[in-house]
């Protein structure tokens, strides 16, 4: 039997990631895919056989104290607790073709509306379906994995060595059924015994309110397809919401900034600002200052997993004039002076017609 690291062309210290970056370099020469060759085959079996040992952290260890005299050859010491106390090795028994398929990260671009009210999407995506030509089995029509008939079926071979404490049995994976205890003599054609097969899918997804940046939607079931007809991985949709030119979030809320004239401040009015699902009319208070805020209740982002939506807070910012004619400037220095004095609530009382000249001089 050759020895694992020789076939995978990694020395015996070689980490985790230098095996399974050996492996994958061998795997895309070999594979049935890409070198259809009987020669390819073996040795992708062979290359297959040795990741699947020393891959496994409890196996690879078991390996290595195995064959610390030689490839293929030797005892662990496993095997010799096993054989003094009248154990027949460490038997696993044929281990399952069907491995369950990865899970994928699909990222969803969003706009304000559609977070606030729950959208729905037909998302595509790339990724391994079960095969409709052998429904996952991975044999050709009418065909089915026989019993290998190196092991009998049970995925393993035994042997049995002498040594100093006596006969010592011990138990390896079949190198003829890599482990499985099946082998597939009439692979599919069209998945090539994999059981599954890559496919563009159209994946419909209902995206409920209030999701925010950074949020994951957990879909089970919904990922690739496993191996000779394992389980299927899962789907997480993580959610960016896209900024948008007017309103801002904060949890539930949203957040906007209006200009008013410093007229339209003193005096006051009714403005409109322009929503995500209509128009929202404020009311701007008579003598409004820089930094005032305004509530809107029920016109900001829908709670998650509830009705209730959140408010729409207006920060306003009053504009200070930057052209004005003499008369403007003059009037606005006639009202300066007047402000210089503090004024007692008699005086504010009788002097009633100030804002109606500034009202009547600048517009509205």
């Amino acid at each position: 039997m050759a020895d694992h690291y020789e076939t995978l062309g990694v020395s015996r210290e070689a980490s985790p990631e230098e095996i399974k970056k050996a492996y994958r370099k061998l795997a895309r020469q070999l594979h049935p895919d890409v070198n259809p060759s009987p020669e390819a085959a073996e040795k992708f079996k062979d290359v297959t056989a040795a990741y699947d040992t020393l891959s496994d952290p409890q196996r690879r260890q078991q390996y290595d104290l195995g064959d610390a005299g030689g490839a293929g050859g030797g005892f662990g010491f496993g095997d010799i607790f096993d054989a003094f106390f009248g154990g027949q090795g460490s038997r696993r028994g044929p281990r399952s073709r069907a491995q369950r398929g990865q899970d994928a990260l699909v990222r969803v671009d969003l706009d304000l509306a559609e977070v606030i009210f729950g959208t729905h999407r037909d998302i595509e995506i790339a990724t391994a379906v079960r095969c409709e030509t052998c429904e996952g089995s991975c044999c050709a029509p009418g065909t089915s994995p026989t019993t290998c008939s190196t092991c009998g079926g049970a995925g393993e071979v035994t042997r049995q060595v002498r040594s100093v404490l006596g006969p010592v049995v011990t138990s390896s994976p079949c190198g003829v059924c890599q482990g499985y205890g099946t082998v597939i003599e009439h692979p599919c054609d069209t998945c090539h015994g994999q059981g599954r097969v890559r496919s563009q899918v159209t994946l419909p997804v209902d995206i409920p309110a209030g999701v925010d940046t950074g949020l994951r939607l957990h879909l089970p079931g919904q990922g690739e397809a496993g191996a000779a007809g394992g389980a299927y991985g899962d789907i997480y949709l993580e959610i960016r919401v896209r900024e948008d030119e007017t309103f801002t979030r904060d949890g539930d809320n949203l957040l906007a900034t209006i200009e008013v004239s410093m007229v339209d401040a003193v005096f006051g009015t009714t403005t409109t600002l322009p929503g995500v699902d209509g128009d929202i009319e404020l009311e701007i208070p008579a003598g409004a200052q820089s930094g005032d805020v305004l509530t809107v209740r029920g016109r900001g982002v829908t709670r998650l997993r509830s009705p209730i939506r959140g408010d729409l807070d207006v920060t306003l910012q009053v504009r200070t004039p930057t052209k004005l004619d003499h008369k403007q400037k003059d009037l606005l220095k006639q009202f300066a002076e007047r402000d210089k004095h503090p004024l007692t609530p008699g005086l504010i009382k009788d002097q009633p017609g100030l804002f109606s000249k500034l009202r009547g001089k600048f517009g509205r």
